[in-house]
């Protein structure tokens, strides 16, 4: 206890990074390998959320779109939803992004400031750029600070500065000599005779200039210091310091300053001013935010340490975590449109709370641990469900989100033609088109007329669709993505695709690119190389048709697997470093 009361009387330096945590939304899906309905019902009920202020709902997607969901967000000017494949319960989800940490040049009076005020038991440590070096908890530092009677050397010790000292004590300096060196030195009291305190000066190899002496009104035991070269000499009680002493000080390379405090809690404060770098503990477990959470369990069963650090790839520090955070319910939160079975639903649908699910499918099987909204309703679309709770509620869609809904309606009923439309469609067909703007038949063949990328574009606006640009280091290339329902129409014009892929990057002067056709059924994609032989030879996928051609299976993304794996390979060839 005495330790806390007397970081009252600290002004202590604290180096805390502070990120802001925002409110968790609750991300609204559809099935994967989506259709317009998935889609446009995940979209509209978004804006149904917002409308009855539920401003924490977020449309998502996780599957891929195709050319007919992108026809209907370009006619209403809408963006595709954000791609979420996986909520499995991941350490980003609980890690706590908002550290407070301190450096290796800190000191314990400054480490346990930040214990106390914000109730924890670890700290990280960190460099000046914000890197892990490790971890000081309130257990090193009570060890540090407990007396060990067999042990009176250690217990004088301090690692620090004298700057570091001063600034603990709030003194007044007289005179600094060399204060910024961080060095070890021991604290004595002179309160004993002078002829003690000369004949025990070196007691037990203490040299004199590695001494800090903390003495009151004993002007013997000052002079004495001053003679025999202190590296601090500290006067207590706000005393005064005649200019002679001062002089001599000077003379002799003494630091001299004055302690407001009494001698017994000056000495204390110097020891709190000790600098922390030989407490760290750096051999520290570290994770990744996107390290799953059951796997993380398995690592730590067996440990028992304060704090878990959650570093990227460069070790810089991105959050902390406990054992008891663990222990907690995910944070995640989704809502599920268009189907109800865990088989069609996004990966870790079955470890996160699932609030609501609105479809108008067959019972699946999702248990929940605890009651939900949930809408089922024998209707043609889910936007049926939706365009009906807007229109029940009095509440107006934007024309945008009128014509989404249309759209699903329109695509799952087959323009009221499907078995399984109901009165209700057209009913809600007749009240959305006039907000949308746009006759129910005019808006179908839109949608049906909307098909291959390959087929209703020349090679070279195929390459251009969707292209992107990368910087590899020095390496700079090219891919594109299009997706396709199967690769037939791609195997009719490969020669003219890789033609005009090689043009593209000619004119760009690119190392090399690509073209990535993803199958959205299969989910499965064909890449198209361009350019640099070296590293078409690294790749280590199966070559169809022609040398440059290769068969990704299961590879849909750009972003997070192909990009990946081109750097994989720039690295393999040694054109990149790691």
């Amino acid at each position: 206890m005495f330790i806390f009361v007397i970081l009252g009387l600290f002004n202590a330096s604290i180096i805390a990074k502070v990120i802001t945590i925002m409110p968790d939304p609750i991300f609204i899906l559809g099935h994967k390998n989506p259709d317009a309905d998935a889609i446009c019902s995940a979209i509209a009920y978004e804006a149904y959320k917002h409308a009855v202020g539920e401003m924490e709902y977020t449309a998502a997607r996780c599957g891929n779109s195709n050319a007919r969901i992108d026809a209907i967000l370009e006619r209403f000017n809408l963006p595709l939803p954000q791609f979420i494949g996986d909520v499995t319960p991941r350490v980003e989800n609980i890690m706590h992004s908002k550290v407070r940490s301190v450096t290796r040049d800190s000191t314990c009076a400054e480490a346990l400031e930040l214990i106390d005020k914000y109730d924890v038991r670890a700290l990280p440590v960190v460099d000046k750029a914000g890197h892990l070096e490790g971890l000081i908890s309130i257990f090193q530092l009570g060890e540090f600070f407990i007396p060990k009677p067999s042990e009176p050397r250690k217990m004088r010790r301090v690692h620090t500065s004298i700057s570091a000292i001063i600034r603990s004590l709030n003194a007044t300096v007289l005179h600094e000599h060399n204060s910024k060196e961080v060095e070890e030195l021991f604290v004595r009291v002179g309160a004993m005779d002078i002829r003690s305190f000369g004949n025990n000066h070196k007691e037990k190899g203490t040299d004199a200039n590695t001494s800090v002496i903390v003495v009151g009104d004993r002007w013997d035991i000052q002079e004495r210091c001053l003679q025999l070269g202190v590296r601090l000499l500290v006067i207590t009680g706000g005393l005064d310091v005649d200019e002679d002493m001062i002089e001599r000080a000077k003379e002799r390379n003494v630091s001299l300053i004055v302690s407001p405090y009494d001698s017994a809690t000056t000495s204390w404060i110097i020891r709190t001013a000790t600098h922390i770098d030989s407490l760290i503990d750096t051999d520290v477990k570290c994770f990744t935010a996107e390290d799953r959470i059951e796997s993380v369990k398995r690592r730590i069963a067996n440990v028992n340490d304060p704090l878990y650090m959650v570093t990227n790839e460069d070790k810089e520090l991105l959050g902390v975590f406990s054992k008891s955070d663990i222990l907690r319910p995910s944070h995640t939160r989704i809502a599920l449109v268009d189907h109800n079975e865990l088989g069609q639903a996004v990966n870790g649908a079955d470890q996160v709370q699932i609030t609501e699910i609105l479809d108008h499918h067959r019972l699946g099987n999702i248990p929940t641990d605890q009651p939900i909204l949930f809408i089922n309703r024998p209707v043609g679309s889910t936007c049926s469900i939706i365009a009906d709770l807007f229109r029940a509620q009095s509440l107006t869609p934007s024309p945008s989100v009128a014509g989404v809904m249309m759209a699903g309606i329109i695509s799952d009923t087959l323009l009221l033609n499907s078995p399984t439309t109901t009165p209700l469609e057209g009913e809600l067909l007749d009240w959305l088109a006039p907000i949308a703007g746009i006759e129910a038949k005019d808006l179908a063949e839109l949608i049906f007329s909307s098909g291959s990328v390959i087929i209703n574009h020349t090679p070279e606006e195929v390459v251009c669709s969707d292209c992107k640009g990368y910087t590899d280091g020095t390496i700079s290339y090219s891919v594109s993505q299009i997706e396709e329902l199967g690769f037939d129409n791609f195997w009719k014009h490969e020669d003219a695709l890789d033609q005009a892929l090689e043009a593209y990057r000619a004119r760009k002067k690119l190392l090399f690119s690509f073209l990535l056709v993803t199958d959205i059924n299969t989910q499965d994609s064909l890449l198209v190389v361009a350019g640099n032989n070296e590293l078409k030879s690294q790749i280590n996928y199966p070559q169809r048709g022609q040398n440059n051609i290769y068969e990704l299976s299961g590879i849909v993304s750009r972003k997070k697997q192909l990009i990946p794996y081109i750097s994989t390979l720039l690295k393999t060839m040694g054109v990149v470093r790691d």
